[in-house]
């Protein structure tokens, strides 16, 4: 009999397979999810569905909080601000931490009434089919790419809650090596450029842990387009060249080796890291002739072992290089999450919140908005503006 857990799975590789197919509604695969997310037990993943699915336990407060910040922005009083507080107590009480259970991006684009707002996501596929089929652009209450910005936002994270579960519990039953540190690393960075990406590698480690033949010479073609996909993150196709090497969209190998060389910023130890970067193009090139060799020839376990393990060493080094560039770059407070506005910024947890909620309600931050929002000073916004940009 199949357990829990397994059916869970079960649910969540469907998802990750459906979400993508023009034939199968959003609302099928965020069903799946609720229903996968009680048989795991995951609850902050149940309650972000239920919000979906439109249960009003949870929408009625959300909306209720919403316009009752607005009208607060609009008007302060005692009394409104008496009544938020209340009902931040109340989707406390409910586990709905705004900014976590339902993050910017979807409070910003669900704000508007113009997007389906926190109504049932089906109903908002539906309203959206609707207007397309007709040509209207809008019905006088629903708008056509306000909807359309709720759906893609819904469908992305409905992939990454998937497939962080997938992540969670599809391979954890894998055996655990001195090797699982370096892997673990890997994959978190992975999620943070493209889930999609952390999803390919890991299904590639999974196979060869089979043993199946089959699934082996899968594995290397599955790294084959993990390759390809990873250099499209990186460096996106050009018609230039950079040292006599094209990097069209074929060219995925040149295009790694071109984001190596663009990546390098010491100029100290130019040569050292550029015999660095050609040594890695170099294994990069011969694991693709061995991804090629799995597609046409049989091959040995062992092989297919050593070059996804070498996939994941070559990775560490191409996204230690993409943390750099991360690290470098100050945190923007308009695209922040809260956790980054806390961290960067040096603020509370409680500043941090005020400070997303401001730039919900506006749309996008300035320094005199900030200046507005209650327990933000001088000294705060110094300290601000000298570890994250406002552009």
């Amino acid at each position: 009999m199949i357990s829990k857990k397994e059916k869970g799975i079960e649910l969540i590789e469907e998802i990750l397979t459906d979400i993508d197919n023009p034939k199968i509604s959003l609302i099928s695969s965020v069903n799946k999810l609720n229903r996968a997310s009680k048989l795991l037990n995951e609850k902050a993943t149940l309650l972000w569905t239920e919000i979906q699915l439109g249960n009003t336990t949870y929408t009625l407060p959300l909306t209720n909080w919403l316009n009752t910040y607005l009208a607060n922005q609009e008007n302060k009083t005692k009394a409104n601000e008496k009544k938020l507080k209340t009902l931040d107590d109340e989707l406390n009480k409910l586990g709905i931490e705004l900014g976590k259970i339902i993050e910017g991006d979807e409070l910003s684009a669900k704000i508007n009434e113009s997007g389906g707002g926190f109504k049932n996501i089906g109903f908002v596929e539906e309203r959206y089919a609707d207007i397309t089929k007709f040509k209207k652009g809008n019905d006088g209450t629903y708008y056509q790419s306000n909807l359309l910005n709720t759906l893609t936002i819904v469908k992305s994270l409905t992939f990454k809650k998937a497939s962080a579960l997938h992540s969670k519990y599809a391979f954890e039953s894998l055996p655990q090596t001195n090797f699982e540190f370096l892997k673990n690393k890997v994959e978190d960075v992975l999620f943070e450029l493209d889930p999609e990406l952390a999803e390919m590698l890991m299904l590639a480690f999974k196979a060869v842990s089979s043993d199946s033949e089959e699934e082996w010479s899968q594995a290397l073609t599955t790294c084959r387009r993990f390759l390809e996909k990873l250099a499209d993150n990186l460096f996106p196709p050009s018609n230039e060249l950079i040292q006599g090497r094209k990097l069209n969209k074929e060219n995925y190998i040149n295009r790694i080796w071109a984001f190596m060389d663009k990546s390098i910023k010491s100029q100290s130890n130019k040569e050292l890291a550029k015999r660095h970067v050609d040594l890695l193009g170099s294994y990069i090139q011969s694991s693709f002739k061995i991804t090629n060799k799995g597609v046409h020839t049989k091959i040995n376990r062992t092989e297919a072992v050593k070059t996804v393990f070498h996939i994941y060493m070559a990775c560490a080094d191409l996204l230690g290089y993409l943390n750099k560039q991360q690290y470098d770059t100050k945190p923007n407070l308009n695209e922040a999450s809260m956790d980054e506005i806390e961290a960067f910024g040096e603020v509370s947890r409680k500043i941090a919140k005020e400070i997303i909620k401001c730039r919900v309600k506006e749309g996008k931050l300035t320094k005199k908005l900030i200046a507005q929002i209650p327990g933000v000073g001088e000294k705060t916004i110094k300290k601000l503006l000298e570890n994250m940009t406002i552009d």
